[in-house]
């Protein structure tokens, strides 16, 4: 059992929107984090993708003391030099040209899917349509979460936003039939490696067939990095693995270290739909973030976390599939770099609260789907350390009837 103390049911003023594990998180150091109690935890889960960094690292945390006693906020009504900064940073190493900054990865898959939409306009076409995909996630406002491709977070938020067309992953022919005739669709919209929907990677060979697909119709090919990008699988965004650019690119989580930074990154074909009065984001872009942004970006090049991520990453998932793979009841291991899945064959939920009560912190996405999404400084020996701690667990949790 736990050393942590139970904890009282959270605050009645709080909206009770997440299934909370009784763990309240205190002070954090590297890839290790503390809760109130003094108990330890090997971070495997990095706030979902989001502490590229870790906790506490020192030339961030100087960096954003510095910008603190400087500017926090100002209105996009004025330059921000920091923006610039940052945008230049994100073109450069993406290949595309111009960038819009928002907050978080649902605002930049909204901005994507108004870019879509404008688009199709701008060309006389009254009902565009977007193509999406099953088992995606891009967000829980109306409009991301009618592009979502999971009924049951869609459950109790009718009626949707109309305009999308579902069609399963990695199947060229599905793509074509479902678009067959179809004057309106002038976006494909998809994730390169899905994170929510259980840790499903697109095919190298399909990613660079849609994107000809795309070049042949004049539809915006949209790829969803909020999850996969910022270096996570060894390069800077997952689909550059497929040597292809997209027309749009949302980013978030990864990007400001823990600090929310969102953006819009926009190739030639969709740099210029957003015209002055069309889309904005009051704390979008804000000094603050900003700065975290250039700063994440500067350390990851000066520690090579990219090279970190996949020499780390192809370890744990060794590690995994060595003492994992073949196993009754494990379905699959998979992943790229610090993104790994490794899928049951039943629901596994309860494995948060077992691996939290070892001093492990991860998640399970698509009820049976376990995710390690590790900051990105994650060593071989804290990836030996998580596979010593999971593993026992998953074999127990398998064992049982």
């Amino acid at each position: 059992m736990s050393d942590t103390p139970k904890k009282e049911a959270a605050s009645p003023h709080v909206m009770n929107t997440y299934g909370r594990l009784p763990i309240a998180l205190a002070r954090g150091q590297g890839c290790r984090v503390w809760d109130e109690n003094g108990k330890s935890y090997l971070d495997a889960l990095g706030g979902i993708a989001v502490n590229t960094l870790g906790h506490n690292h020192p030339k961030l945390v100087a960096a954003l003391q510095d910008q603190l006693t400087q500017l926090i906020h100002c209105s996009n009504y004025y330059h921000i030099p920091l923006q610039e900064e940052l945008a230049r940073l994100l073109v450069e190493r993406s290949g595309l040209t111009n960038v819009f900054f928002c907050s978080t990865g649902l605002e930049a898959n909204e901005a994507a899917i108004k870019m879509a939409r404008k688009f199709g306009h701008d060309k006389g076409i009254e009902n565009p349509q977007i193509v999406v995909y099953e088992k995606a996630f891009h967000g829980r406002s109306i409009a991301t979460l009618s592009a979502t491709g999971n009924e049951k977070i869609q459950k109790g938020f009718g009626p949707l936003v109309p305009g999308f067309i579902r069609v399963p992953l990695n199947d060229l022919q599905a793509l074509i039939k479902a678009t067959k005739d179809n004057p309106d669709v002038v976006a494909v919209f998809f994730e390169t490696i899905q994170g929510e929907g259980g840790i499903n990677p697109m095919q190298m060979q399909y990613l660079k067939e849609v994107r000809q697909l795309c070049d042949q119709r004049d539809w915006l090919m949209m790829i969803d990095e909020v999850q996969s990008g910022m270096g996570r699988t060894g390069k800077w965004f997952a689909h550059q693995w497929a040597d292809i650019k997209p027309d749009v690119m949302p980013l978030a989580k990864g990007l400001g270290s823990g600090v929310p930074v969102g953006a819009v990154v926009a190739g030639p074909r969709a740099a210029n739909i957003f015209q002055p009065g069309n889309h904005g984001s009051t704390f979008g872009g804000n000094p603050l973030s900003m700065r975290a942004g250039v700063e994440t970006i500067r350390i990851m090049e000066q520690d090579k976390l990219m090279d970190n991520a996949s020499r780390v990453g192809t370890h744990l998932m060794a590690g995994l599939r060595r003492e994992l793979e073949g196993l009754s009841g494990v379905k699959e291991i998979r992943g790229l770099g610090l993104m790994i899945g490794v899928e049951l064959n039943k629901p596994c939920g309860a494995l948060t609260q077992r691996a939290a009560e070892a001093g492990l912190l991860i998640s399970v996405t698509a009820d049976s789907v376990i995710r390690l999404v590790p900051p990105l400084i994650f060593t071989t020996e804290e990836a030996d350390e998580a596979i010593g701690l999971l593993v026992p667990l998953v074999k127990s949790f398998l064992a049982e009837t």
